[in-house]
């Protein structure tokens, strides 16, 4: 029963080791609702908080998404917007064109 539980606790410590040494990728969920800290600077031009700043830094692999729906295209390339990501230190994308949509049949 020994031996089962050593070979247990090593293989727990291999995957663990196998978790640390393996690069992942991080995936971003996009939610603009991240960006609420943003508020303040985006609306009314004020200086950016740590937490804006951050939540943009976090954010910024969804930008293209963001300014390609017509909800939120406005508010995420007004100048307060580029102004709060310059100060910041985030660099708007260069956003390609949307795919076309499919044909219709």
């Amino acid at each position: 029963m020994k031996t089962s539980n050593v070979l247990l606790l090593l293989l727990y410590v291999a995957l663990a080791l196998l978790a640390v040494h393996v690069p992942t990728t991080v995936s971003v969920m996009c939610d603009p609702n991240e960006l609420q800290s943003c508020a303040p600077a985006i609306l009314f031009g004020t200086t950016p908080s740590s937490t804006c700043c951050q939540k943009l830094r976090e954010q910024q692999p969804c930008f293209c998404v963001y300014v390609r729906d017509p909800a939120y295209k406005d508010l995420i390339t007004s100048p307060n917007a580029l102004s709060t990501a310059q100060k910041c230190g985030v660099t708007q994308p260069n956003c390609p064109p949307p795919p076309p949509p499919p044909p219709r049949a």
